[in-house]
């Protein structure tokens, strides 16, 4: 048979010889191994003679132009819910006017159809809205000013215990102005009621006659000589109650006219020691 390490050369030599011959027609091999056209080295016969286009990187595919008058219109933006409502309240006013202008059984059967479909979604909605507010305290204002019978009366009393505590010690920083006047009558009723609400919570009052007449229950009393004009009052009704900051040197008006003896403490209370929004 020969000697080995003379077949292996003569076959090295073949090799040598075919890579030579086969060199100017081969095709040049991609990265993913797929094959790419190059004229120089006669990979033509591949990609014309063959026609293996797109897949041996002969040739790339052209994006087909895109006709404007074929072309598919841009989606719709989605419909908001405040649109949707919109369209509801809309379509109810156009049934209802249809139903009053053209009477007819259709016209008022169509209406109250769609009147009905509205009040069982708005019922649902209340449902709903009572069920998220009782399983979320953060939610529920009866929590801070409660409804029910119990509870009220019992979120009453602690409220006027507060109150009453923070009027007794309203005397340290607050003076009340009382203006009246002899020919006013709603005087007469009210002087007694707040002669009895400062004098149960040692409240100093200054009572200023408008109309220089004296006052059968404040018998100390001074003839107005513009301290409504100084306290920047521009009302001149009696009776009237003014709460005067010593502290801000600030005028607070609780109030004109007849005010009941509860009553006349929850201004004072609401106006000196709540904050606006506070307690609603």
């Amino acid at each position: 048979m020969g000697n080995p390490v003379n077949r292996g050369r003569a076959l090295l030599a073949c090799i040598a010889t075919l890579m030579t011959i086969a060199a100017p027609i081969a095709p040049a091999i991609a990265a993913d191994g797929a094959m790419i056209e190059d004229p120089a080295n006669g990979s033509n016969f591949y990609c014309a003679e063959r026609k293996l286009g797109t897949w041996f990187y002969c040739t790339k595919p052209k994006a087909k132009p895109v006709d404007p008058a074929v072309a598919p219109p841009p989606a719709a933006p989605a419909e908001t819910a405040t649109e949707r409502l919109d369209k509801v309240t809309a379509e109810l006013r156009e049934l209802k006017a249809k139903a009053i202008l053209e009477p007819s059984t259709e016209n008022i059967t169509a209406y109250v159809q769609f009147q009905r479909e509205q009040l069982d979604r708005a019922s649902m909605f209340s449902d709903v809205w009572q069920r998220a507010v009782w399983q979320n305290p953060e939610l529920d204002y009866t929590l801070q000013r409660p409804v029910g019978t119990v509870a009220k009366a019992a979120w009453l009393n602690d409220r006027k215990v507060d109150r009453d505590q923070a009027i007794n010690h309203l005397g340290e920083r607050y003076g009340i102005f009382y203006f009246f006047a002899q020919s006013c009558g709603a005087c007469e009723i009210f002087s007694p009621i707040l002669k009895s609400v400062t004098d149960s919570h040692g409240l100093h009052v200054m009572a200023i006659s408008t109309d220089g007449g004296p006052s059968d229950v404040f018998t100390h009393y001074s003839v107005d000589s513009g301290q409504r004009e100084r306290m920047g009052l521009t009302s001149k009704a009696t009776p009237a109650v003014v709460l005067f900051d010593t502290v801000t040197h600030r005028a607070v008006p609780i109030g004109y006219g007849v005010i009941a003896a509860d009553e006349l403490m929850d201004r004072i209370y609401t106006l000196t020691q709540t904050k606006p929004g506070s307690d609603y």
